[in-house]
This record gives C-alpha cells, sequence and structure tokens, in this order.
C-alpha cells in the first residue's frame, strides 16, 4: 500500500441529523469526530461538511454547514424519522457543499464520505477528486441508488467490520474491511467495580429493556448511559424500571463515560439487529471493563477471542446473566486481568494504528484515480487492508453474507439504521 508522502486535503462529509460534537450522538457521530481530529493532528488538511453546531467546522466554508434536526416536540424525536420539511432542506444544503467542492476541486485531494444518504455517492464521479466512503450501517436502498447511479470513477468503500462488508458484497458493493478505531489515551485503564453497564443510543434495536431483566436475573445494578432517541421506547420498556438496582445516568461526554466504563465490573450489549460493530464493546475492553454480549452481526469480529468478552446467542439472557456473573468474577476488579484486556484491546483498536492504515489507503486511492496525472495502469487497481491488530488481512473482494437488516432474538422491534 502506498503511503502518504505528503499531507492531503481531505473534504469529511458527515452524516445528517446530529451534529458532530460531545456528546456524541452515537458510535458514528463519534467515529466520524475522532477521525477529523487524528487526520489533522497528523499534519493533514481536513474541511468538514457536516450539520450547525458540530466540531471542526472552523476551516469550513459556510457551503459546508448543514441545518440541524429540530422537533417542535421532542417527544416525537427518534433516529430514524425527520421533521416535516427537514430532507427538502437538508439534502438540497448537502448537494450545494458537494457542489462547492465541484467547483473548487484543485484545492481538495480526496472526500471522506460518511453520510447514509445516497447523494455524496451519485456526485462521486463528478466532483474531480476520488471519493472514500465507510460503510457503517447494513446496506440502505437510497446509497445503493446513488452508488448505481454515479458515473464512472464512482467511490471506493471501507467497512467496519467484514459482516458489514459481506452484506453489501451481496448488493454488488465491494470494501476494504477497517475496523472502528478507539482514542487509547482518552480511554484509560479504570479499575473496575461491582455494577454493570450499560452504553449507547436509546433506541429498539439496542435492546436496552434485555440488559435490564439480564441485570435482574444476575442479582446486580446497572448503571445506564446514553442519549435517549425514541422517547416512547425509553417511557414504555425502559423508566418503569429504574430504580435502587437500575440508574439512569443521561448522556455523558466522552471523559465521564469512559470512567463511568472503566469503573464498571462488565458491560452489557444487547443488540437486537445485526450490530455493524459494536463501538461500545472497544471502548469498553480498552479500559480493561469486561464485555458479555449476544453473538450477532460484526460483534464477535470485535470480541475476537479476547480474554474479557463473552459471547451468547441473541435472546439468551439467562446465558448472559452467567456469563457476566463469571466475567466479574475472574476479570472485574483483578488489575493485572484487566491490563491484559486493555492491551489487547488497544493492539486492535488503537486510533492511531487505524490512521496509518487509512492515509495508505487514502493514497493509493488518489494515485490510482485515472484524474490523478500519471495515473495510467493504476486507475481502478483494487486495495488490500491490513486489519487494525493484525489478526487478519481482508481483501476488498468479501463475498457472501446478509443483504438486508433483520430483527433477531426476543427484541421489542427492529428499527434499520
Amino acid at each position: 500500500m502506498i503511503r502518504a508522502s505528503r499531507p492531503l486535503r481531505i473534504v469529511v462529509v458527515a452524516p445528517l441529523r446530529y451534529p458532530i460534537r460531545e456528546p456524541f450522538a452515537g458510535g458514528l457521530e463519534s467515529s466520524v469526530h475522532h477521525q477529523v481530529r487524528t487526520l489533522r493532528e497528523r499534519g493533514h488538511r481536513v474541511t468538514l461538511i457536516a450539520t450547525e453546531g458540530s466540531d471542526h467546522l472552523d476551516q469550513s466554508p459556510p457551503e459546508f454547514v448543514l441545518p440541524a434536526v429540530v422537533f417542535d416536540d421532542p417527544a416525537e424525536a427518534t433516529d430514524t424519522t425527520y421533521p416535516a420539511g427537514y430532507l427538502e432542506r437538508a439534502l438540497p444544503a448537502l448537494e450545494r457543499a458537494l457542489q462547492h467542492v465541484a467547483d473548487h476541486a484543485d484545492d481538495y485531494d480526496l472526500v471522506d464520505n460518511h453520510s447514509l444518504h445516497g447523494v455524496p455517492l451519485a456526485r462521486a464521479g463528478s466532483l474531480g477528486v476520488p471519493m472514500v466512503s465507510t460503510l457503517h450501517t447494513p446496506t440502505l436502498p437510497d446509497m445503493l441508488v446513488g452508488h448505481r447511479s454515479s458515473d464512472a470513477p464512482r467511490s471506493r468503500f471501507v467497512a467496519v467490520s467484514g459482516h458489514t462488508a459481506a452484506a453489501w458484497a451481496a448488493e454488488g458493493v465491494e470494501a476494504t474491511v477497517l475496523p472502528n478505531g478507539v482514542d487509547t489515551d482518552r480511554w484509560g485503564l479504570g479499575p473496575g467495580g461491582d455494577d454493570l453497564v450499560w452504553s449507547g443510543r436509546i433506541v429498539p434495536e439496542k435492546g436496552l429493556h434485555l440488559a435490564l431483566e439480564v441485570a435482574r436475573r444476575a442479582g446486580r445494578r446497572l448503571v445506564i448511559a446514553g442519549r435517549i432517541g425514541d422517547v416512547d421506547y425509553f417511557e414504555t420498556e425502559v423508566a418503569p424500571h429504574l430504580g435502587v438496582t437500575a440508574h439512569y445516568v443521561g448522556e455523558l461526554r466522552q471523559p465521564e463515560l469512559a470512567a463511568l466504563v472503566g469503573h464498571s465490573g462488565c458491560a452489557l450489549v444487547t443488540p437486537v439487529w445485526e450490530e455493524p460493530f459494536g463501538l461500545v464493546i472497544a471502548e469498553a475492553l480498552v479500559t480493561g471493563t469486561p464485555v458479555v454480549s449476544f453473538a450477532v452481526g460484526g460483534v464477535p469480529e470485535v470480541v475476537a477471542g479476547s480474554l474479557g468478552a463473552a459471547l451468547v446467542p441473541a435472546g439468551d439472557l439467562a446465558g448472559m446473566a452467567r456469563a457476566a456473573d463469571d466475567l466479574l468474577r475472574r476479570v472485574g476488579t483483578d488489575a493485572a486481568a484487566r491490563l491484559t484486556v486493555r492491551q489487547d484491546a488497544v493492539d486492535r483498536f488503537s486510533l492511531r494504528a487505524r490512521a496509518a492504515v487509512l492515509e495508505g489507503l487514502y493514497s493509493d486511492v488518489v494515485a490510482s484515480d485515472p484524474r490523478t496525472p500519471g495515473a495510467g495502469a493504476r486507475a481502478g487497481a483494487t486495495t488490500d487492508a491490513t486489519v487494525v491488530g493484525g489478526r487478519h488481512r481482508a481483501s476488498s473482494s468479501l463475498a457472501g453474507g446478509l443483504s438486508a437488516v433483520r430483527p433477531v432474538g426476543s427484541g421489542r422491534r427492529a428499527v434499520t439504521a
């Protein structure tokens, strides 16, 4: 893989809906924020297309600032719907931002796309600079339509897990596997504790209602942190169970969240959909806190044999309770065991190591683009990328897998991303 021989000029396209700032709305927003920050720290000139209120907009022209989502009634807010008329304003604004890139193509080397809409993919061949798009979710119809409608050269793709790559490959979209990263300086080793912890977006597909039942069966206190992404779900499935043995601390900024997870004995991860990656697993393991999760989607790849993690079949609440009790006894507050868990996770999920691999992929894409002088025969070449942590190499050609989101286990309901 070609290494970056000079600083690159990169435009990052963030997802619509939520600002890219702390407290992060979810793992996607966290990943984009850290990617921009890390690339800037490594000397690249990075500008951000994102909703108003985001961090890192200091170097962005006005055209790059998109309208934020505002619900008149907070009780109607969900992660899968928009206020009336929002997309009619936001998508044209995104089009204008991309047109600004096309009009100033000589000022940029690459577009790094994280949008969940098809607009950037449809414009990939007409921007005058190459695009790399990260696949954070199962296949989304709007993105597939956008990609297929683009003129050549289309976007190249990175997927956050082999599972996710396989799902998109089934729809004809090939991707290089590069797992998400964790800032291992900000997520430090914690001492552990007696409580269970659950963190993430509080939405049906994350299955918090199941974690509450697991904690009850385990006879442990559960501390919950996260943004309420579905008010109806929270009020009907979560709030009635809060009390002495289940405590909701709200939406936390990263330092407070890392401290909470690091002072916990075990993290519960309870997705009732095909989880594309599971950033909360990597974050917990980096603090030394063990994790027990349902074995769905890309989760087994994140766990990858860690001594501090256990997998149970989807919906197996009794099995999760037993596994959590076992991990609490073996790892919960054992300083040496927690250090071993952290060291393994740092090896696999370091943000700096991921950025170095990403830099090489960027440079290869730029050099291979047919619009780059001297690209010649390199145009259209495929790329192999070493998966961070060195467990295996992942080719850009991954076969098989799922082609649709489906509920798993004993979920209340499943909602697509």
